[in-house]
């Protein structure tokens, strides 16, 4: 079995467009929600999203466009900014042994705008050739493929919440196995209000607009439904001894990743779901759940979610738990990328020293009491990483990083 490094990383969130405005809002738990008029103008019971703000799409021409929505636009420039990171160049990833996997579960606003061309014209001649890339799921990875010209592994990944995680993991399944030798993966999440009209309709949202950047609430005891957010992220993933030999600098180790699914109910978490995860993802890492220095949790906000990975912390880590905090706190819930981008988060932080707190979280509910959870901002780099990501229909992953 080969090592993973991790060599690069890029995110678009709602923190900002770069490494170094993302790694600032974390470090002073700076939250990037904001109101939507145009929910409000909708109707929606909660027009509070997170919002990507001031980003530059010229990088890619009007033709290049045509056949990507925007999170997948977002997706380029984050696989861009982590293959310059991880110093390779068009001809080092144009070969069978480099792929891309990358979590997705939605590409809703393309086909709504088709509709809406057919409903207008009275023919679908109008509706362009580009729409149908731009609402396959794959549509991510389809366009990057074409784009980036890598020649191995090309998917897209559809697992809801877990997405994102399940992605990076299997991306580094590969390359331990021997079957890929480096792979761009990460995740994408359209932010647009028609994706998340019939989430609001459920009721799953925080309504506490009257101050947006403390509606997300992970584990606290006030905590009444998540924010919706989203953006793009990227990893990339090389086998640790190509990357030692060609000099490059690695940022970090994927050591583990688990996976489980509940085997229960659509949207009501287990109780030992991602706790079985964990466990997979520590095993295969070969530490020890005490040697955790910091848990990135998935922790959405939700009253019954938050509850339900409290207690697979605990009969992972027992009463003694490692530091915790859910950036979506500051975030929002990213949907499908979030499981990537809590790799890309973590790393920021191992890069820039410190670790982020879990904004909003005043008190304790029952159900989340006696968690280690940080409540301020500690200067210090994470050595050792579980991060968390779960999804409906109960689909679990986990991973575990070192930084040195």
């Amino acid at each position: 079995m080969y090592r993973v490094a991790i060599t690069g990383i890029g995110i678009v969130s709602c923190l900002g467009n770069n490494l170094q405005e993302v790694g600032a809002a974390l470090r002073a738990g700076r939250s990037g929600i904001v109101i939507d008029p145009r929910r409000v103008e909708m109707g929606f019971r909660s027009p509070l999203t997170g919002q990507i703000s001031n980003f530059d799409d010229s990088l890619l021409s009007r033709k290049q466009r045509k056949s990507m929505p925007d999170f997948a636009v977002w997706a380029y420039a984050t696989a861009r900014d982590a293959l310059a990171q991880a110093g390779l160049d068009a001809a080092a990833i144009a070969n069978d042994m480099t792929g891309l996997i990358y979590g997705c579960d939605s590409s809703c606003v393309a086909a709504v705008e088709q509709v809406a061309v057919l409903a207008e014209k009275g023919d679908t001649h109008s509706i362009g050739s580009g729409q149908i890339f731009r609402s396959m799921t794959s549509t991510v990875t389809m366009n990057l493929n074409t784009l980036l010209q890598t020649r191995g592994a090309c998917w897209s990944l559809s697992s809801a919440c877990s997405s994102g995680g399940h992605a990076v993991g299997q991306a580094a399944d590969l390359i331990r196995l021997g079957r890929q030798e480096r792979v761009i993966c990460g995740g994408a999440q359209e932010i647009n209000w028609q994706s998340m009209c019939s989430f609001d309709g459920l009721g799953a949202f925080s309504p506490r607009v009257e101050d947006p950047c403390a509606a997300s609430r992970p584990f606290d005891a006030e905590r009444d439904g998540l924010v919706p957010s989203g953006g793009a992220t990227s990893v990339v993933l090389e086998r640790y001894d190509l990357a030692e030999k060609r000099g490059a600098c690695i940022l970090g180790e994927l050591l583990g990743y688990g996976f489980s699914s509940d085997g229960g109910q659509l949207a009501v978490p287990s109780h030992d779901g991602i706790s079985r995860a964990m466990r997979m993802a520590l095993d295969q890492s070969g530490l020890a759940a005490a040697e955790i220095d910091y848990l990135s949790a998935h922790a959405t906000s939700t009253p019954a979610g938050d509850a339900a990975e409290a207690a697979n912390i605990r009969a992972v880590f027992g009463a003694s738990t490692p530091p915790i905090s859910s950036l979506k706190s500051m975030t929002g819930h990213e949907l499908w990328m979030s499981g990537a981008s809590q790799v890309v988060y973590a790393t920021i932080m191992a890069q820039q020293k410190f670790i982020a707190p879990n904004i909003n979280y005043t008190r304790p509910s029952a159900d989340t009491a006696g968690l280690n959870i940080i409540r301020e901002t500690i200067h210090q780099a994470p050595s050792k990483v579980l991060c968390n990501s779960a999804g409906f229909g109960g689909t679990n992953s986990a991973l575990v990083l070192r930084f040195s």
